[in-house]
């Protein structure tokens, strides 16, 4: 773990159990649970994707890869996984204006110029998990808050009132703090409010999921983070997001709950991006031909800097790497949807969805309960901090005005429920 120490957050503050239970977890790897056990109470599932998917990664070798099979990847109508492993490998760098053309008519085909536009909407930070790249962490010393249903009210009473009619509800991983009653509410509050709700929260069983879309959810995204078990054990030193296996098949288990459709992201710039990249999209080929009438999405994240620690940002995964991800997924998998959150600033942001983005975040805040102080100008009240920086702060109506000047139809709903 020595090699990741500038990962680890100031940890002044904490008491000295604490802290001593810290140290031994990041440096005493006999101290960590098993990242393959699963907890008593976690479900089990029968599914062979998990399988397919690490194969598939754990075989792929990026630098084995030629000019001469990137041509090839881009000659074919329809791309293969072998076709797809090729334009992320390293050889495509010099074909990615090449890919980004093939992206863009790939998406006008089966998006046409439209981009939808949503906002988060965090309504607790507690975690109790130790992880040490985020912000969230359980040692982490930050302002922690749990919105009541009447604060959550107000909140996306102000959303609304920008135009925003898509809303994803985030938590941090804490079930005793944010228990599936407390998540369930938030999902009644926000169908008042919003035609579409989204969930990024702690994986749970199928059952709770099924519970959740009952309460109003539509869908669940999850960040497996990185699909390298070894360097995702690394990474997650505890709490239930250790359990590695549980986290991978907690999309397969809010299908069986009901929801319609699933979200999927690596944490690009905490392994090896191209591997992750090819696992993501391959999570996602797997679980789509298995579950063909659910909507699947993808997003492509990178590190960004957290509260007590500005260290923590993308590690050999620039703007063009990126770019060359994104164009990748959206030849591989041309029905996807893609989402570029504000982690990524306004000037990629507005290049990439006229290439391959079919999604974007708008009136971003990651912060709890801030969102009268930063949409009405009223007077700051206690907030919980947030869990990362974002790069890219547009309201909904600058990014509204910006997507129509840049020749894009901005969407705010495209279902109508009878």
């Amino acid at each position: 773990m020595r090699e990741d120490a500038s990962y680890f957050i100031d940890s002044a503050r904490l008491s000295g159990a604490a802290l001593e239970r810290k140290h031994r977890l990041e440096n005493d790897p006999a101290s960590r649970t098993d990242v393959m056990a699963y907890a008593p109470d976690m479900e089990r599932i029968d599914s062979d994707v998990r399988e397919k998917v690490l194969s598939a990664a754990a075989e792929y070798e990026p630098a084995a890869y030629s000019a001469a099979d990137v041509e090839r990847a881009l000659a074919h109508d329809t791309c293969s996984i072998e076709d797809f492993a090729a334009l992320l490998s390293s050889a495509a760098a010099p074909f990615l204006e090449r890919m980004a053309q093939r992206a863009q008519r790939e998406t006008g085909r089966r998006f046409g110029n439209t981009v939808y536009v949503f906002t988060p909407l965090y309504i607790a930070n507690y975690c109790d998990n130790y992880c040490v790249y985020c912000g969230f962490n359980r040692y982490n010393d930050i302002a922690r808050r749990r919105l009541t249903e009447a604060e959550i009210a107000r909140e996306m009473e102000v959303i609304a009132a920008s135009g925003i009619e898509e809303i994803l509800l985030l938590t941090g991983e804490s079930p005793a703090m944010s228990d599936i009653a407390y998540i369930g509410e938030a999902c009644r509050l926000a169908g008042r409010y919003f035609r579409n709700v989204g969930l990024e929260i702690y994986p749970v069983n199928t059952a709770d999921y099924q519970y959740l879309h009952e309460c109003g959810a539509d869908y669940v995204t999850v960040f497996q983070e990185t699909y390298d078990a070894v360097r995702y054990e690394a990474l997650h030193l505890a709490g239930r997001k250790r359990v590695f296996p549980y986290r991978f098949e907690a999309q397969e288990r809010a299908i069986l709950g009901g929801m319609r459709g699933v979200g999927f992201s690596a944490l690009l710039g905490l392994a090896d991006f191209r591997r992750d990249a090819l696992a993501t999209a391959l999570h996602v080929y797997f679980l789509q031909r298995k579950y063909p009438h659910v909507e699947y999405s993808l997003s492509c994240p990178r590190l960004r800097p957290i509260v007590n620690n500005a260290g923590i940002n993308p590690r050999n995964v620039h703007e063009r790497e990126l770019c060359q991800v994104l164009s990748a997924y959206r030849i591989f998998l041309p029905y996807v949807g893609i989402t570029v959150s504000s982690r990524e600033s306004a000037s990629f942001r507005d290049g990439i969805v006229k290439i391959a983005a079919t999604k974007v975040s708008a009136g971003v805040s990651t912060g709890i309960g801030d969102h009268e102080e930063k949409y009405e100008g009223k007077e700051a009240r206690a907030a919980g901090d947030e869990q990362f920086e974002i790069a890219d702060a547009r309201s909904l109506a600058e990014m509204y005005a910006g997507l129509s000047r840049g020749g894009l139809q901005p969407v705010l709903n495209d279902y109508v429920y009878v």
